[in-house]
């Protein structure tokens, strides 16, 4: 590798080293599959985040990250963190056939980073992004891999704003999973404000639902009538999560996601108390990810495996082959 091994930190090593062989994958699958490509560079591996984007884009080549069918730009969490729930499902849904690249940018926890550096992740994810679509769109479109974002926490909003809208219509990517936006998020609150009247706060709809869908628990990718266009974004978030709906203004106004019906996983007995309230999910804000799975800032490997089949479209997969699949990641990828 290019990349020097004692560079990446501790989640840059476990993300690069863990995930699923490509024998899994076939057994799995039932059909010869490949070993998935993943590649981190870290804080220290080198100087600056134009020359960590290089090294990264180096390293693809290297390993033939181009002659792979998706390759992923995923921005981490605060702290280099990567949800193998999602990662890996992605690998499954197409046999190994995948390349992953991220790029750590700080070592603090999300809700920290965005205290004391709130630039870090829009700046890391853009120059990533931008150096591996530099090189991308050289390519030619019949060999190329579908081009995708992903993001979890801080990495949603980094992730969010790093293609801005004339390159989507230059030479457009594929799509996007973000999970879990983190309330700064303008991207994701300008299409939560514009969301289509009647729909709620929680799990919005957007227009025709061609280009961008909301999800949480229950699955609202496939609803009747709605078809997808050329391009596929999702934002996957969770009623319950106080890191994505807290808000300044919950201390001297009631919130949307508290007027008329709330989400499931959000108590009937909240009432919004001015300053109360504000403190109340402020505090949570910390403890979101020590509750069980499927709530709060705890996304469930089940609702990833969802998303990524909307966002990517596996050839040859069905609703069988996703049961299966949420079987066997309740087993490999518990959580509390």
């Amino acid at each position: 590798s290019l990349i020097d091994w004692d560079s990446i930190g501790r989640q840059g090593k476990r993300f690069v080293v863990s995930g699923p062989t490509r024998d899994e994958l076939g057994g799995f699958l039932g059909r010869p599959a490949r070993q998935p490509l993943r590649v981190f560079v870290g804080l220290h591996s080198r100087e600056t985040a134009r020359e960590r984007a290089e090294l990264a884009l180096a390293e693809l080549e290297r390993v033939g990250a181009f002659e792979r069918s998706v390759l992923v730009v995923a921005t981490p969490t605060g702290s280099g963190w990567l949800d193998n729930g999602a990662v890996d499902a992605l690998e499954y849904l197409h046999g190994g056939d995948t390349a992953i690249v991220s790029m750590q940018y700080s070592y603090l926890p999300s809700w920290i980073t965005l205290l004391v550096q709130p630039d870090r992740p829009e700046e890391s994810a853009h120059t990533l992004f931008d150096e591996v679509y530099a090189h991308w769109r050289t390519l030619p479109e019949e060999s190329r891999p579908k081009l995708y974002l992903h993001g979890l926490s801080l990495g949603s909003l980094g992730s969010e704003t790093s293609a801005d809208l004339f390159t989507l219509f230059e030479d457009p990517i594929q799509g996007a999973l973000w999970s879990g936006p983190p309330f700064p998020s303008t991207v994701w609150a300008n299409r939560t404000r514009d969301r289509n009247p009647g729909s709620p706060a929680w799990l919005p709809t957007f227009r025709d639902g061609s280009l961008l869908r909301f999800t949480a628990q229950e699955n609202a990718l496939d609803r009747p009538g709605q078809r997808w266009g050329p391009m596929r974004f999702v934002y996957l978030q969770y009623a319950s999560d106080p890191m994505v709906f807290f808000s300044e203004t919950l201390a001297f106004r009631r919130p949307a996601w508290l007027v008329g019906e709330r989400g499931p996983d959000v108590s009937p007995h909240l009432r919004w108390v001015p300053l109360v309230t504000f403190l109340q999910v402020a505090f949570d804000i910390p403890m979101a990810t020590t509750v069980p799975t499927g709530y709060g800032h705890n996304y469930a490997p089940a609702h990833y495996i969802d998303a990524w089949v909307a966002v990517t479209d596996p050839e040859g997969w069905g609703p069988d082959d996703t049961a299966r699949l949420k079987e066997r990641f309740a087993d490999v990828h518990p959580r509390p």
